[in-house]
This record gives C-alpha cells, structure tokens and sequence, in this order.
C-alpha cells in the first residue's frame, strides 16, 4: 500500500474539495411542488438556457446547481412554466414558499444579494407608481390657474418626490459595488421607467436616451442579465415616441445606432446578433430610413465581419429599397390566375394591369407563408377594388404542391420549380418567406411590408383614405 505524505496529501484534499464545491447551490422547499421537476435556466444574450434540473422530493425539496460562468440572472421554474428571477452570482441560495408562481409567499432565507434584489422588487414599483402619481398632481398645480395660486401644496409635492428619490437612491448606494445586484438593479430600473418617462417625465427624456447610447452592448454582464433585448427596444422606443417630428427621430436613431455599432465593433459575434434583432425590430415598427441606415452601415463597416445570414439580408435591403425598379420577369406557364380570362392571362410582371402589385415569395412548404396568403385572400377583394393585384410567387419544387396549394387563391400564382435557384428568386434578393414587396405600376418598390397587417394597414391608409 502507497501512503502519500501528510503534506502532499492535504493539497490533494482541498484540491478535490476545490473541485467539488466550485459550484453553488439554489436549494428550496415548496409544498405545492411535491415530486414535480424543477428546472434552473440562465440568460446568454437573447436565449436561455438550462443550467441544471431535478425533480422534488414529496415534501418539495430541491438542490439545484451552478457554475461561475453561469453567473447573472437567471430563472426557476415548474410544471405551470411561470418562472421566478433570482441572481446567480456566486452565492448559495435557499428558498421557500407554495410554488415559484406564487412570487408572494416566497422567502429567501439565505443569499444576501438574492434579498436585496427581493426588497428593492417589492419597493421599487411602489416608489415608481407614487411619483407618477406625484408627477400628474405636479402638472395640474403647475398649470391649471385653479390650484396654480397654492404655493404650499406645489412644495409639499417637490420635498415628497425629492423624499422618495433620495430614499430609492439611498438604497441602490448602499450595495456593494462589486456586487451583481448593483449592476442589475439601476440597469432594470432604466429599462422599466421608459414608459413613464415618456409619459410624466419629458424632460428626463434626453439623459435616458444618452445613457443607452453610453451602454456597453459587449458588456458579459448585460448579455447574461436577461436584459439585453429590453433595452434595445426601450431605447429605440423611447426615441421613438420622444415627441419629435420623424425626421427628428430619424436623426437621433441614426446618432444612437452609430454608437451601438461603434461599442460592437471589438466584439464581431456580439455585433452580428445584436444588429440582427435590432435590424428586425425596425422593420417591424415600420422604421424603415432607420433601418435603411443600419443595413448601409454594416456594410460600409470594414473593422467587423458579418456573418452570411446577417449580410445576406442587409445587401438585400440595399439593392431592394424603397424607390428601387424592381426587375421585369415572365410568368412561366405554370401559372394560375382564377380572376383572368385565359386568352387574358399575363406573361410577364410588367403586363398585370394595376395601379399596384404586391408580389408574394412563398412556398407549400413555409407554414408562415399559408397564414399570410389566407389573410391575403380574404383581404384581396377590398385591395382589388383600391386598385392592388396580388402576384404570389411560389418557391415549390413540385407542381402537384405547388396546384394544391396555390389553387384556391383568388389571385395570380407562378412558379418555376427551381425553388431558391429560381432567377427570379434570386434577382430579388430573397432569402426567406414569406417576403413581400409593393411595387407601383413602373415596378418601384413602394413598400417591403413586413406583415399582411402592414399592408392592409397601408391600403387602409394611403388609399381608402387617400392619405397618398
């Protein structure tokens, strides 16, 4: 028998006890739990994803896991799949209460910066739902001559307000500032008082806008706090919804979007995900100059590499904007067209006779694409009358596919069997469906709707109400 030197053998034993305790744990019991699994998830960047997960004993009780990298935020849940958000920072964590959903009964018996996140959870939209009610009480003493006179009132709600900023601030000051929780908290509290700031606090609007462009986007504690994807949004909607005229908002889009892209830069993964969604949010919202200027702006960046997918899209955007005349192409004999006369039936793009085309890229196999053309076919006799035709473009491989599914719209439908290889597909930039363009009748693009809503809502618009 081999005996190891009582020296040697001490570093061998807290070597090993190293090892197996270089992860904490989030314990709890939760009678409502009884046998159930329970699983503990963390944030990375826009996603989540499973950190550890067990099943319950019959009185409730769990030990889950964690590593150092899994530190952030992070979320527990059961069966009802109604998460409850705890911070991962390094810390062992014990809980208890009914269930996760029932956030009220919960207490944390152990994980300082766990109870302080608790605490401030519950204050702090108190405090913030006070000085909205003060800030609307401020206005009215402020402007309305009746209780404008009163001078007393006027100050009693100044010192209460400064009370409850100062009592708020007090708090975030008192935390460690190595801590995780006092990175989080003041973070959270900007991304969730957007709304009210637009609403009761226009004046804040400035310094809330500068201090997303002043966020560090590559920051590890931002993309594993669950935030990311709130604060993109907030600060774009935020500007948005500023009070300024559009091309205004235009302009303080483009100046935050230089920054974003200019923070990203040193971190090519960070930016390509990042630009993505925030490319697509703008889309979405119908900010189309805005999202004009980020797609020429990564392309004009030569400090980063974007990803195909990424670049695919934007070179898309670029050759296929608004006001771009779109290619002529043939309908190829594969077409149907139930509303025309055969001897009638066009043979090219430029021969539907309409003051408007929207034309469709789909296929059978898209499920996206069967929900959009059913809402185009019951929309299509309203547009039809306000002088739009529909041309659906099918990516279908099979012509028996392609019958069945395309046959039962009231519209034009074509298609060449060549799928992405189509020449068609290809001269207009189409990498996904189903995608939609506008075109007039000199075949420039009008509008790239993101939706069928978009487009009604358009129709709706410029041409029942004649807002052209």
């Amino acid at each position: 028998m081999i005996f190891l030197p009582f020296k040697l053998f001490i570093i061998v034993f807290c070597l090993l006890t190293q090892f197996a305790f270089g992860q904490n744990t989030v314990s709890g019991t939760f009678y409502q739990l009884a046998n159930q699994p329970v699983r503990l998830e963390g944030f990375n960047g826009f996603n989540t994803y499973v950190i550890d997960h067990t099943q319950t004993d019959d009185k409730g009780n769990f030990t889950l896991q964690y590593a150092p990298n899994d530190f952030g935020m992070g979320y527990l849940i059961a069966v009802d799949e109604k998460p409850f958000i705890i911070i991962i920072s390094g810390e062992n964590i014990e809980l208890q209460g009914e269930a996760l959903a029932f956030t009220e009964s919960i207490e944390i018996l152990k994980g300082k910066e766990n109870q302080q996140f608790g605490q401030y959870a519950l204050e702090q939209p108190r405090r913030a739902q006070a000085l909205s009610a003060w800030a609307y009480l401020e206005k009215i003493y402020a402007m309305d001559s009746l209780f404008a006179v009163h001078q007393t009132p006027q100050n009693a709600i100044e010192q209460e307000v400064q009370r409850i900023h100062n009592e708020d601030n007090a708090f975030l000051s008192s935390l460690d500032p190595d801590s995780y929780v006092s990175w989080f908290l003041p973070v959270r509290k900007m991304v969730s008082s957007v709304s009210a700031i637009a609403q009761y606090c226009t004046e804040k609007i400035p310094a809330t806008i500068e201090a997303f462009r002043n966020m560090d986007y590559t920051d590890t504690k931002l993309y594993k706090s669950g935030l990311l994807r709130d604060a993109i949004e907030s600060h774009f909607w935020l500007i948005e919804n500023s009070g300024r005229t559009l091309d205004s908002v235009y302009i303080e889009m483009n100046i935050s979007i230089d920054r974003m892209v200019e923070n990203l830069a040193a971190d090519e993964e960070k930016l390509n995900e990042i630009c993505d969604y925030l490319f697509r949010i703008l889309e979405q919202r119908s900010l189309f100059e805005a999202s004009e200027y980020l797609a020429l702006k990564l392309l004009n960046e030569t400090a980063c590499t974007l990803n195909d997918d990424l670049a695919a899209q934007l070179e898309s955007y670029r050759a296929m904007k608004k006001g771009k005349t779109t290619p002529d192409f043939a309908l190829s004999a594969n077409c149907l067209a139930p509303g025309y006369d055969k001897t009638k039936k066009p043979q090219k793009l430029s021969e539907i006779e309409s003051e408007y085309t929207l034309v469709v890229f789909g296929a059978s196999w898209c499920p996206k694409c069967g929900e959009e053309l059913n809402k185009i076919a019951g929309l299509y006799s309203n547009w039809k009358t306000q002088g739009v035709e529909v041309l659906f473009v099918s990516l279908d491989e099979d012509q028996q596919a392609f019958s069945n599914f395309a046959g039962i719209f009231p519209f034009i439908s074509t298609c060449d069997y060549q799928k992405w290889d189509s020449p068609v597909v290809k001269d207009y930039y189409v990498f996904a469906t189903p995608t939609l363009y506008l075109l007039n009748e000199k075949r420039e693009i009008v509008l790239r709707p993101n939706s069928v809503a978009q487009m009604d809502s358009w129709v709706d618009w410029y041409l029942v109400q004649g807002n052209r």
